[in-house]
């Protein structure tokens, strides 16, 4: 595909150029900025696009499953149909590389299509029935089924550290359109040369599929008050959001603000705590340290599940162990961060946490030199006694560093994990003679986190019914929520109870003769049987 860029919002399949104030985006790896000046949308943009989403939500709240299935194999379809141009112009715009981009493009398209999968299979609905009893004493039971609906027009804000798969056609905007929510997407400003090549592609999507031209939206703009105008938009039903804790709250508290508060689905980052106890470091300390220190550098550290915390108990093991880890780091050759702001942002946090009297450096701890975006490999070490009494111990910081903690004893590293804040992952290590003390962290852990994992490394997050990608706060704000995997579309869902409904009035999924063929929980037995007299 040739099309020529407008560097402007696409406003339900029309580009709008109507703002003033521009921006540019930044190649990480050279400093230099692109050819393409940016425009920050407007309050008028923002008003058209939601309005359209509205009018669009009206026809689209009806459509079967397998018309919003079509739309998402064929939004798949045009991503792949832009070739090596949508590779080489994210890797331009982030540094994330071909090989990395070429596997993020085919998550990209593959969670589209499992999205399709699910709507052709239709149980997602939740169908549930629970049948007349008119001869109950002393009350007759009426008839109750119920099921899921959209929950109406969704914003989406674009992630920086995953241009294609929490994009513009990333997780949230597949998961929201799959419930059949039109998507109002805020283009996030690292990368808005590919978000507009993929806004592109879902435009044609759109027109291809006959579907109403405010199903999606792109917004542009560098500016917080450009993603706050949407926010505040009265036709805005709920807000689904990747980035930093405080973007993340701020979005949050707007929301809330509102004269009819909107649920936010904020996914605000995470430094994902692992504990390493000693028979794995015994059994298995060099591998172990090639593990961590290949997790905390993959992708240049820039991934929410990024092993930022480690746990271990004090002696002489332990030690060599941080060493060898330490080592392993600084020999790996350093990457590209994501963007300027990023990398300041990396410069301060570590700052900040090395200001504590008892903070050590082993490695790292500087910006690098030259005109890339970049950050020395970075080992830091403090004692569970100073972390536990300070919570700024647990910021995160996003890029290639990790801080390890040393606890004096087993009780004392299950005293330290009882303070842990909110996270997405913790991580346990442990050889076979130490599954009791593995387990005892676990019941600690469960309450921290939403995905354990067991002698592993958390990068990397598989797209699948079971997973669980969300946290307490502040990891997230709706610990209850995943924003990977197909239960993510309940986000954007809600329920409805039918009661004492004729049949003919009741949706396909609740009707007694399951036209559908789907799974249903009747009378609290799950089958695909229709209901008999």
């Amino acid at each position: 595909m040739a099309e020529t860029l407008t560097g402007g919002s696409w406003i339900a399949g029309h580009s709008s150029r109507d703002g003033q104030a521009t921006f540019y985006a930044v190649n990480p790896r050279t400093g230099t900025t692109g050819g393409v000046p940016f425009v920050n949308a407007t309050a008028a943009d923002v008003d058209r696009a939601v309005q359209a989403a509205q009018v669009a939500y009206a026809e689209l709240r009806s459509y079967p499953a397998a018309r919003l299935a079509a739309l998402l194999d064929t939004i798949a379809a045009e991503i792949e149909a832009l070739g090596d141009r949508l590779l080489a112009t994210a890797d331009e715009e982030t540094g994330l590389g071909l090989p990395r981009l070429t596997g993020e493009r085919g998550r990209t398209t593959g969670q589209l299509r499992k999205f399709a999968a699910l709507l052709r299979e239709g149980s997602y609905v939740e169908a549930i029935i629970d049948t007349a009893q008119p001869e109950r004493q002393p009350a007759p039971r009426p008839s109750i089924r119920r099921m899921l609906f959209p929950i109406g027009p969704v914003a989406v804000f674009a992630a920086s550290n995953f241009p294609l798969a929490f994009s513009v056609a990333g997780g949230d905007t597949a998961s929201a359109l799959a419930a059949g929510c039109p998507v109002i997407l805020k283009a996030h400003p690292g990368h808005p040369t590919t978000s507009e090549l993929v806004a592109l592609a879902v435009n044609r999507a759109v027109t291809a599929q006959g579907f109403p031209a405010g199903t999606f939206s792109l917004i542009q703009g560098d500016q917080v008050e450009v993603g706050q105008m949407l926010v505040r938009h009265s036709g805005v039903a709920a807000v689904g959001f990747t980035g930093s804790l405080r973007a993340g709250r701020a979005i949050f508290d707007t929301a809330a603000a509102r004269p009819v508060p909107i649920p936010v689905y904020a996914e605000m980052g995470s430094i994902n705590p692992v504990v390493i106890l000693p028979g794995a470091i015994a059994a298995r300390g060099d591998a172990l340290a090639e593990g961590l220190a290949a997790s905390v550098t993959l992708g240049t550290g820039q991934f929410c599940t990024n092993p930022g915390l480690v746990f271990v108990v004090e002696g002489d093991s332990t030690r060599q162990f941080i060493e060898s880890v330490t080592a392993k780091m600084q020999a790996a050759q350093p990457g590209v961060l994501l963007n300027p702001q990023i990398q300041r942002g990396l410069v301060n946090a570590v700052a900040g946490t090395l200001k504590h009297p008892r903070v050590a450096a082993l490695a790292g701890g500087t910006a690098l030199d030259g005109p890339a975006c970049g950050y020395a490999h970075t080992v830091l070490l403090t004692d569970s006694a100073a972390f536990r009494a300070d919570e700024q111990l647990q910021a995160e910081h996003f890029g290639p560093v990790t801080l390890f903690v040393a606890c004096a004893s087993a009780d004392d590293l299950r005293a330290t994990l009882e303070t842990l804040h909110g996270n997405l992952t913790a991580t346990v290590h442990a050889d076979d003679s130490e599954l009791d003390e593995a387990a005892a962290i676990y019941t600690i852990l469960r309450e921290k986190v939403g995905r354990l994992i067991w002698n592993g490394f958390p990068t990397g997050v598989e797209v699948v019914y079971a997973m669980q990608h969300g946290g307490p706060y502040p990891a997230t704000t709706a610990p209850a929520t995943t924003s990977v995997g197909m239960t993510a579309i309940k986000r954007f869902m809600r329920p409805v109870a039918f009661q004492n409904m004729p049949d003919a009035l009741l949706p396909d999924a609740l009707k007694d003769t399951n036209p559908l063929g789907i799974w249903r929980t009747v009378d609290e037995r799950l089958t695909k049987d229709a209901l008999t007299a």
